[in-house]
């Protein structure tokens, strides 16, 4: 805002250099056609000057700096037209920028951005710069913990710490308004972050620990755009899975997202809404084909859902870390199905085995005490999500539980044979002793609570809880490999955030991850972990 406000500023002196000297080459007309000046004003006083119409695409203007630059041209005492002096100054692009003392919300849906304006585009900047700070008692997670393994404590990397610092989390988006035309509204977002695949993961020698987090590589996260018209609403593009309503119901957490137990995904999609609304309630009804899981399985997936809002009830609600809004009380129920179709479990394969996939995701937001963004002091806000289903570990974040196809190859003979070579992501399915493929069963449970204090709520503290646990994976895994394969997580934490500023933020944070493996073990760790965030 501050580059558009000078580049403004910059312009208008020029214009308002140009205006004093042709001031001072082109007099006035006086009555009867006689050239002369302008009546001088008393000394020690300034003539009153038009007000400055303001610059396309400029910034707000301060009442100091609209006296300061005056007009190109205007009117003599009389009343006579003066010529213009000065060529106007060429139109900007038409930016919308947020109002003084706001932050856009990243985590805001797509729709929420400029107003569109006919005949304009209106393109907004937001995002956060972030810095983590994190130490674990294992050697198991990077900055993104997810559903990753926790290591083995009898081992080396299962009796010792690490401390991580990093940024990558930091995000940079633009969601944009297109002009209007017969009645459609167009709307997108362009969003990217840091957190994107890299050839390696330390300490895998394709990439040092400096350039994991000194250089990590920069991805594409939303990138989508909306079409919107009194019938029907269709959005294309990568954006959040329908599955889950994504991210209107997420808990308030300083640990990157997605936490054990939490659906977290997006992906490219073909979606259908409608919203139908009242003042008491808003009812949107949504079907979605998104990317299949396994492009070999010939199918996308298909998703549906129903979210009703409670709109005069509403309350505080902050999704992660840096995305805190005034949400409507909802309940939300979404569905998934898919299906995977693999070559069969032979070394040879001649034929194909085929799985059904499927997901049912109940959530709800619960103002408990009400609250406003300009009052959120002594407000309270639950969040939860319940989902069950089989072949969805993709919907959470790293949940991959060991190898595809536990099992050995067939090996009758006796002679070697290459080894089987699944076609999809690891932890969808896996095969029994017949070579029959079985999606993965999961169920998973995480609530949240959010209390803002009084008096302004500037600061407030987040408990969250998960369980999740499958309850077939053991069917299907080799005793060589059930000390690697976990059955049952736990997560819990608790935070505490501070908004020093409208603009500036930070958290702490005390985690705990437990998981049961399928030989009965348990491996447990701790993190603790510092965040601060400028919100633009």
């Amino acid at each position: 805002m501050y580059m558009k406000q000078s580049l403004g500023l910059a312009i208008a002196t020029i214009c308002l250099a140009g205006t004093a000297l042709g001031q001072q080459e082109a007099p006035t007309t006086a009555p009867g056609g006689a050239s002369g000046s302008t009546p001088q004003q008393p000394t020690g006083t300034s003539a009153p000057q038009p007000a400055a119409a303001p610059l396309t695409g400029a910034a707000e203007v301060t009442p100091q700096s609209a006296g300061a630059m005056g007009t190109s041209g205007g009117t003599n005492t009389l009343g006579t037209a003066t010529p213009p002096t000065a060529l106007p100054p060429p139109a900007l692009p038409a930016v919308e920028a947020a109002p003084t003392g706001t932050v856009i919300n990243p985590e805001a849906p797509l729709e929420t951005g400029p107003t569109p304006v006919k005949g304009k585009w209106n393109p907004v900047l937001y995002g956060f710069v972030e810095f983590d700070s994190l130490h674990d008692s294992t050697q198991s997670f990077n900055d993104v913990a997810g559903n990753a393994s926790i290591q083995n404590p009898n081992v080396y990397t299962g009796k010792h710490g690490r401390t991580q610092f990093g940024g990558r989390n930091s995000r940079l988006g633009f969601k944009l308004s297109a002009p209007e035309m017969d009645g459609l509204k167009i709307s997108g977002i362009l969003e990217m972050d840091f957190l994107g695949n890299q050839p390696g993961t330390p300490p895998s020698p394709a990439v040092s620990e400096n350039s994991y987090f000194t250089s990590p590589a920069f991805r594409m996260r939303h990138y989508a755009m909306k079409l919107e018209n009194p019938y029907v609403d269709v959005l294309v593009g990568q954006y959040w899975q329908l599955f889950g309503w994504q991210t209107y119901f997420h808990p308030a957490t300083v640990e990157i997202q997605g936490m054990p137990g939490q659906l977290f995904a997006r992906s490219p999609q073909i979606r259908l809404s409608h919203t139908f609304k009242t003042d008491a309630v808003n009812l949107e009804v949504a079907v979605a084909a998104a990317r299949p899981p396994q492009r070999n399985a010939d199918q996308p997936d298909a998703q549906a859902g129903l979210r009703l809002l409670l709109n005069q009830w509403k309350g505080v609600h902050t999704m992660g870390g840096a995305g805190t809004a005034s949400d409507a009380a909802g309940i939300g129920i979404s569905g998934v199905s898919r299906r995977f179709s693999v070559p069969e479990y032979t070394a040879v394969p001649a034929g194909n085995r085929t799985a059904k996939g499927w997901g049912l995701s109940m959530d709800v937001l619960l103002p408990v005490i009400p609250g406003t963004m300009e009052d959120r002091g002594n407000s309270l806000s639950l969040t939860g999500s319940f989902v069950t289903g089989q072949g969805i570990s993709d919907l959470y974040t790293g949940l991959s539980n060991g190898a595809t196809a536990s099992w050995p190859l067939p090996n009758p003979t006796g002679v070697a044979t290459p080894a089987y070579v699944p076609d999809l992501d690891s932890g969808l399915i896996e095969f029994d002793n017949g070579g029959n493929a079985h999606a993965i069963k999961w169920q998973s449970f995480i609530g949240g609570i959010q209390y803002y204090l009084p008096p302004k709520g500037h600061l407030w503290v987040a408990l969250n809880y998960s369980h999740m646990q499958s309850s077939n994976i053991l069917n299907y895994v080799s005793p060589a490999a059930r000390g690697g394969i976990f059955n049952k997580s736990e997560w819990y934490d608790a935070n505490l955030f501070w908004d020093a500023t409208v603009a500036t933020r930070f958290g702490v944070e005390y985690a705990h991850f437990k998981q049961t493996y399928a030989d009965n073990s348990t491996r447990g760790n701790d993190r603790v972990q510092a965040s601060g965030w400028l919100l633009f």
